[in-house]
């Protein structure tokens, strides 16, 4: 959730919440609301950074990367983005296993024409992809 719509969401909460009767005894200043919203925003910044940190090279919508064919899907998927939107796989991507990984090769078909790429998967995410144009 992006922090602006998370801010949001916390605003229009306490302001619904001080439009709302409340029978005891309960004020609440739409400041320290606002407040607490930001406060909440910088403190899950902060956990990305360090999600971030821990896990540098993770691969988003592939989670960890465990299985040779795991690993041609997510180095194809990357290359053909690098590649540009026109670009094509051409057959199959062929994995071969490392100590840390795989090492993924294969070859796309672009308008410029066809490009070898090799990629590396360390420690369960992509950690690199070339293109040899």
């Amino acid at each position: 959730m992006s922090d602006m719509k998370a801010t949001s969401i916390w605003t229009v909460g306490a302001m619904m919440l001080a439009a709302t009767p409340i029978h005891a005894q309960v004020i609440v200043r739409p400041s320290s609301v606002i407040g607490a919203a930001i406060v909440s925003d910088i403190a899950a910044s902060r956990q990305a950074q360090r999600d971030a940190r821990q896990t540098p090279y993770a691969t988003p919508g592939y989670g960890s990367i465990a299985t040779a064919a795991a690993a041609r899907d997510a180095c194809s998927a990357k290359a053909l983005y690098q590649a540009g939107s026109s670009a094509k796989l051409l057959g199959p991507a062929h994995a071969s296993t490392m100590s840390t990984g795989w090492e993924v090769e294969g070859m796309i078909a672009a308008a410029d024409g066809d490009i070898p790429f090799v990629c590396s998967v360390r420690n369960g995410s992509v950690s690199g992809v070339l293109l040899r144009k």
